[in-house]
């Protein structure tokens, strides 16, 4: 599956729940999205909090699918092709020097 067709699917769930709406109670903005974003990704560090290795990875996928939702909607709604932001990233990080010996 691409990324297109997950960002089509997400949009699709948030406009079932009427979330795009101007009267919405969750307002798809940037910012409530970065919030969203940010909780979610904490809900992630607790299946390490006590361990190496998460007790429960059903829950733990649950938790990474929330995170990329969020990520996805945040680039969709901010026009920014996450693919294409993905790679220039790598691709900057190929020529960083990561340690100083």
């Amino acid at each position: 599956m691409d990324i297109k067709t997950l960002e089509e699917a997400m949009h699709k769930f948030v406009a079932s729940k009427g979330w795009y709406e101007a009267d919405s109670k969750r307002p798809q903005t940037p910012r409530n999205l970065a919030i969203s974003l940010v909780l979610e990704a904490s809900e992630v560090l607790e299946h390490f909090q006590w361990g190496e290795q998460s007790s429960d990875p059903e829950e733990l996928a649950s938790e990474l699918a929330d995170v990329m939702l969020y990520l996805l909607q945040i680039a969709s709604i901010s026009d920014i092709d996450l693919a294409e932001a993905v790679m220039t990233k790598l691709d900057k990080n190929y020529h960083r020097t990561w340690d100083k010996d």
